[in-house]
């Protein structure tokens, strides 16, 4: 492992060291490699370092994927851009770093959740099937993951800024349901946190992933409020809970943590204030609410997960308080030793959260 002397700004260009978006891949062959939670070149070989960068996914120090830490300018968050920017804006999400946490995401997300959702969609009147609108759709993970749990036919309106993204998601979506019904697809671009009850119209459900917490309360509000006035259930899962565990523990794990979460709470975004806003806001509008926690839980064999988020969570802590640059910069090194070593446990605590709005049309609750 390296070891060198870097000033705040040699170490802020370091994890802002985003690689371009991708591409030109085939889809087709980009695709295959989605939700495998393994790096895989074209030909659908696991290689051991990243396709785009050309860098080990674990040892290498200089290198982050959009999305995984800060990118951009400094004063904007390394996260998906929710309102409107300019030609140029840069992509927020890159397909590698969301390939990289579907199978944790997955893992952590709560089953338990699915039981009331099941029991509200299953007494939606006059409906042959389920219209579901996920926000911030990514490459459709969370549709990968839910389509094949719910029984009966499935629309899945797939809602996110980025059109390269949207294709991901339309082309790796599921096909059939739990009962092996049908599930169609279809891609919106645009800003999610616009959402209207207008936009909502025939919803039988609102899904999101890891969303919450690059919202305003404002635009909480928004949502909450379209959900209620088209009576239908959100599911909105994997928000920041704002706590790490470290195993091996480190003196510095807590002054990271608190800077990473004040950086989540730049510009008014609510960061791992999110769920106790939502909860709030969905209750105001007359809904239900439910919780469950989804940790991430990673361990040596999900090291190149870990080795990314590590090098994200490290780079947005000096953003927002560069004093801490020189032992950040021994302390991501020792990390990502330790990760590489198979020799480091993380918890990154998340929850999920199911909002039932008062049903519309006589449904039952």
């Amino acid at each position: 492992m390296r070891k060198t002397t870097a000033t705040p700004a040699d170490l802020a260009r370091r994890v802002r060291a985003i690689p371009p978006q991708p591409g030109p891949r085939e889809a087709a062959d980009t695709v295959e490699a989605i939700g495998t939670g393994a790096v895989v070149d074209a030909t659908g070989t696991t290689v051991a370092t990243d396709p785009v960068t050309g860098t080990d996914p674990v040892t290498e120090t200089d290198t982050v994927i959009a999305g995984a830490g800060p990118v951009g300018r400094s004063e904007e968050r390394a996260t998906v851009r929710l309102r409107e920017g300019g030609p140029d804006e840069p992509p927020r999400y890159a397909p590698e770093w969301l390939e990289l946490r579907e199978g944790a995401d997955a893992a952590a997300r709560s089953l338990d959740l699915l039981d009331p959702l099941r029991v509200r969609l299953a007494n939606l009147p006059g409906r042959a099937g389920s219209v579901i609108h996920d926000l911030g759709c990514g490459t459709g993970s969370m549709g990968r993951w839910l389509a094949p749990r719910l029984d009966g036919a499935q629309h899945w309106i797939l809602h996110d800024r980025d059109p390269y993204l949207l294709h991901f998601a339309a082309v790796a979506s599921p096909r059939s349901a739990a009962d092996g019904s049908r599930v169609t697809v279809e891609t919106r671009r645009g800003d999610v946190a616009r959402l209207t009850p207008d936009a909502l119209v025939g919803a039988s459900l609102v899904t999101a992933s890891a969303l919450l917490d690059v919202l305003t309360r404002e635009e909480v509000d928004t949502l909450a409020a379209a959900c209620a006035g088209a009576g239908c259930p959100a599911l909105l899962t994997l928000s920041v809970a704002g706590r790490v565990e470290l195993s091996p523990a480190d003196p510095l794990d807590a002054e990271i943590t608190a800077a990473f979460n004040a950086h989540q709470r730049r510009d008014g975004l609510l960061g791992p204030d999110a769920v106790t806003a939502a909860c709030e806001a969905f209750a105001e509008h007359g809904a239900t609410v439910k919780l469950h926690p989804s940790a991430w839980r990673l361990g040596p064999d999900e090291r190149a997960l870990t080795a990314q988020w590590l090098r994200g969570w490290v780079g947005a802590a000096v953003e927002e308080r560069p004093e801490l640059a020189e032992r950040a910069e021994a302390y991501l090194a020792d990390r990502l030793a330790a990760c590489a070593a198979g020799e480091l446990d993380v918890v990154v605590h998340h929850s999920d959260l199911l909002a039932l709005a008062r049903p519309t049309g006589g449904a039952a609750s």
